[in-house]
């Protein structure tokens, strides 16, 4: 579902800049009725919407090798997501994001040395619960994977540890992640 909101907010952002860019037209051509002054206004701040689009695909881009827990920590989810498959990519593996909804537990499918991994990526602040760990058991047989995993930049609960431990799920904390990351470079 968080997903799919976010997908949401990403189709919004191009009609809510084009009316902020008018709302500027109107208001800077109300206070100065000059044309060249609105004109610059204009192009100034479609400028600026220009600077933000890039910078945000560059810092999504940027390499796994030079990401740090600061970085990884300001991302999206989706953003998260992508640094994954670019990670597993770098690690040899064939690695893609599932669709945005109706993923079945699964964020990620990773392909390598003759097996198939579900991967569960969780961006959170505070510690990931068992219900991700039942996300993706229950994405295994979706994807006839086989093994499963999920993967945070924070920790696990140990309900969570347990849960994962009787169903060999691979859980892959902060310190994990960090040790993958060192690795790729």
């Amino acid at each position: 579902m968080t997903k799919r909101k976010q997908k949401k907010k990403q189709q919004r952002k191009l009609p809510w800049q084009v009316i902020l860019l008018l709302i500027i037209a109107a208001i800077t051509y109300y206070f100065t009725r000059n044309a060249d002054v609105t004109l610059y206004a204009v192009i100034g701040t479609g400028f600026a919407f220009i600077v933000s689009f890039v910078w945000k695909k560059v810092r999504v881009q940027q390499p796994t090798a030079t990401a740090s827990t600061h970085h990884i920590d300001d991302m999206t989810g989706v953003e998260f997501e992508e640094f994954l498959v670019r990670l597993f990519k770098r690690q040899g593996y064939r690695a893609s994001m599932t669709k945005s909804s109706g993923d079945f537990g699964a964020d990620l499918v990773v392909k390598g040395n003759g097996k198939t991994v579900v991967v569960q990526a969780k961006r959170y602040k505070s510690s990931v619960g068992v219900k991700a760990v039942q996300e993706i058991i229950a994405a295994i047989r979706m994807y006839d994977a086989d093994d499963a995993w999920v993967v945070t930049n924070s920790y696990f609960t140990k309900q969570a540890k347990t849960l994962a431990a009787h169903n060999d799920v691979r859980l892959i904390d902060r310190d994990e992640l960090l040790q993958m990351i060192q690795q790729s470079r």
